[in-house]
Formats: C-alpha cells, structure tokens, sequence
C-alpha cells in the first residue's frame, strides 16, 4: 500500500467530495423530474387513512410559496436518500486505502447487513403509516374536519421513514459489540428489563403523547433488541468458539 502525504490525503478528499457532490446532483435532477410522484407516493398513507377510516380531511397549503417549497425540500432530502448507497460507497473508497484486509472483510457483511436492515425498516414504515394514521384520528372527538398541511406533513413522513431506517440498525450494532467482545448473550439477557425500560422511555419522547403510539413505537424496538440478542446467540458465539478451538489445535 502506498504511503500519501498530508496534501495527497486532502486532494483525494476533494476529489471524494466532487464526486458525492456530482452523484447528489445528477439524483436531484431525477428527484425534480418525479417530484411530483415521490410527493404522491408520501401521501398515498394519508388518502388510505381517510379511506379506511371514513374520516374527512383536506391536504391544504398555506402560502403561494408552500407548494414550490415542498417540491424543492422532496427533490433535495430524497435525493441524499436515494443515492445515498453511491455516495456512501465514495467514502467507502476513501477509507478503504487505510484499512487492512482483514478490517475489510470484517466491515463489509456489516455494511450490507445495515443496508438491508434500512431498507426493511423504511419499507416497515411505510405500510404501517395508513394504521398508524387511522388510530391517531380515531381519538378524540369525531365529525370534525382535518386539515394537514402539506409541507408538514411531508417533512415528517420522511423524517419517520428516515428514523426508522435507522432504529432498524439495532441488531447491526449488537452484532457489531457481540463480535468486539463488548456483549455476549448472557450480558445482553441480564440487562433485557433494564433494556426495556431505557427503550420505552425513548419511545414516550419520539413518538405521539398517546398510549397507542408509545406502545407502537415501543414492541418494535423491543423485538429489534431480541432480534440482536439472537444474532449474538447463533452467530457470535459459535464463531468465539470456532475462533478458540483453532488457537486449541495451534
């Protein structure tokens, strides 16, 4: 491996930069060409809900500047979400020249494994949002009007999508501290109550004030945390052992 000076480090950043710059530009030209049908897409849980549960609502805009404005948060936030495997590969070629073979065959399952985990928990998401949406307006008083604005609407839908897709990396990183020897199975089940607690407090702070929504929020990490619990279970562990008994037979 070649050694690189402190500039040719900095010219090879620039050059990493121009080329996530170009790859998030060319994604915002596609962006604006289908922004409307990324904007429908996002609104598509919001006409389920007032279809599934009879309510009646209005998808309004408050200012002659609103529509414009959401056109052009859609077209540059799904842009960065889009093409976010690419640009994110030109990091990965950036760091790569520092790492050592067996650092990079280590990192790379993780990476796809957090790809898929993402895209899972964006996926999740989305085709929960219309029951999501059906019980939130079913609280309360009924035979009133629903006006959402649109601008709000859309920057939470994919704020949400976007957290999802990185809650659902919980069992990446358990997997991730299983194999650093930071967790083990039997840790991971000592500390489950404890666990449990931490996550329903950070479910009551991000997720609506409302019983529903908390638990909604709540059973979904939970299961994520068992899903990690498991991985550690049949994957870290008999590879440790695997691991042991070839330094054994040495």
């Amino acid at each position: 491996m070649k050694e690189m000076s402190f500039w040719e480090h900095i010219e090879e950043l620039r050059k990493t930069l121009m080329r996530i710059a170009l790859i998030v530009l060319i994604a915002f030209l596609i962006t604006v060409t289908f922004v409307d049908q990324i904007t429908e897409f996002l609104l598509l849980p919001l006409r389920e809900t007032f279809q599934l549960s009879g309510a009646h609502g209005e998808i309004v805009f408050h200012s002659v500047f609103e529509k414009a404005m959401v056109q052009l948060d859609v077209s540059i936030f799904w842009a960065i979400f889009f093409s976010a495997p690419l640009w994110f590969y030109q990091v990965w070629k950036f760091i790569l020249p520092g790492l050592f073979e067996n650092e990079i065959r280590a990192i790379r399952p993780f990476m796809i494994f957090g790809l898929f985990l993402f895209a899972a928990g964006v996926i999740c998401g989305y085709l929960a949002l219309p029951y999501i949406f059906k019980f939130l307006m079913s609280l309360g008083v009924q035979g009133v009007v629903a006006n959402i604005n649109l601008r709000e609407y859309i920057s939470t839908v994919s704020k949400v999508l976007l957290l999802l897709g990185l809650i659902f990396q919980v069992p990446n990183i358990i997997l991730i501290l299983g194999f650093m020897g930071i967790v083990t199975k039997q840790f991971l089940r000592a500390i489950r109550r404890y666990v449990y607690v931490g996550l329903a407090v950070f479910a009551a702070i991000f997720s609506p004030p409302d019983v529903f929504s908390m638990t909604a929020v709540w059973i979904p990490l939970c299961l994520l945390y068992e899903i990690g619990v498991l991985l550690v279970a049949w994957v870290v562990h008999p590879w440790l052992y695997k691991q042991q008994g070839m330094k054994g037979e040495k």
